[in-house]
């Protein structure tokens, strides 16, 4: 879907690196300027995130190395970069002179606080910026300390994927005879946006400040629950249509108080005994219960478990590539065969023929 659009990724952690892996899966050539030496500390040699890229690697400390990633800004549809504000422009490849070398660049800044205010030069991890966000706070149950799954809601949902976005809005604005433009993608600002949906709830008393009362945060119907050998199954039956089928596959049709599905006083003792029903049983007799209804319930798989559920398989949503087990590429495209991942290459294994591309100007688009 994105052949002939060009990326260059200057080799970061977590969001950024993520945001190129999911151009790459979409076809985008997305070449990343690895560092020499070893890789950055907490990544891996030839990272999973790196699949379906182009290698290059060169000393951002020289330069005539900077001289080279500027002409291969030059040729590129957008640039991506996860460093604290400032550090790219004492590098010689901030916005300004990379938009003189290339003004339709997209100029896209991956960090957690943003290219400016209070926070912007502090160090920070996924935690404290959805903390900060206001995305942490319904994340457990009433009593218990939040906790969100790692990275997903920050540094993924937050981060690379309003990245990716805001790179695709400049490149289509671009190509569309605008001019180039820096993406400032705030994992805080990502976060807060994503919690839209619930403030919208908000508008008709389904949110509450209060941990524990709102309409998708604390009722029995909206929870997680530990089975008899230490499993787990989900439940979300938020309709009624639904909740009254949940309730008659577990013999509970006719109790008074179940039936009294919004009734936000009786939500932790109807959570309790739905507890002690769930853990009746181990997780995996659960499922052939509900199997193929409404009722919204649903086992609480690990990644490998996921990789084997009938429905997961049915997909290809997972699959194991030299030994690493790893999600497909997603979305899914009519008019785009859904392609198994490219490798994922060594540190400047596309040295040469990056070098040969820019000096060779009939070999770039």
């Amino acid at each position: 879907m994105l052949k002939g659009t060009r990326i260059v990724e200057i080799e970061a952690l977590g969001p950024a690196p993520f945001a190129g892996m999911l151009l790459a899966d979409l076809g985008a050539d997305v070449i990343v300027v690895h560092r020499k030496q070893a890789p950055m500390p907490g990544l891996p040699e030839r990272a999973l995130l790196d699949r379906g890229k182009r290698s290059i690697a060169l000393d951002l400390g020289d330069a005539e190395d900077v001289a080279l990633v500027m002409r291969l800004i030059a040729t590129a549809d957008g640039l991506i970069e996860g460093f604290r504000p400032g550090v790219m422009e004492r590098l010689g490849l901030g916005p300004d002179a990379c938009l003189a070398a290339n003004p339709k660049l997209v100029y896209g800044r991956m960090t957690g606080w943003g290219q400016h205010g209070p926070l912007a030069h502090t160090a920070g991890h996924d935690m404290n910026y959805i903390g900060v966000s206001g995305a942490l706070w319904y994340a457990s149950l009433p009593g218990e300390p939040p906790m969100a799954p790692p990275t997903l809601v920050g540094d993924i949902g937050g981060g690379a994927l309003y990245l990716v976005i805001g790179m695709l809005a400049g490149i289509i604005n671009a190509r569309a005879g605008g001019q180039g433009t820096v993406v400032d993608a705030a994992i805080v600002d990502g976060s807060a946006h994503m919690m839209n949906l619930l403030m919208a709830l908000g508008q008709i008393g389904g949110l509450s400040a209060e941990r524990g009362t709102s309409l998708l945060d604390g009722p029995h119907w909206c929870r997680v629950y530990r089975t008899s050998d230490g499993g787990f199954i989900s439940v979300q039956c938020v309709e009624p249509k639904f909740y009254a089928l949940f309730l008659a596959m577990l013999d509970l049709t006719g109790d008074p108080q179940f039936a009294r599905q919004f009734d936000r006083d009786l939500w932790p003792e109807l959570g309790n005994r739905l507890a002690a029903i769930f853990a009746e049983r181990p997780r995996d007799e659960w499922p052939s219960l509900f199997e193929g209804s409404d009722a919204c319930v649903s086992p609480v798989l690990n990644p490998w478990e996921a990789a084997l559920h009938p429905h997961m398989a049915a997909r290809g949503s997972w699959l194991t590539m030299d030994g690493i087990l790893q999600a497909a590429a997603a979305p899914r495209f009519s008019v785009w065969a859904q392609k198994t991942p490219a490798k994922r290459p060594a540190r400047d294994e596309h040295g040469a023929e990056i070098r040969a591309e820019l000096a060779d100007p009939t070999a770039l688009r």
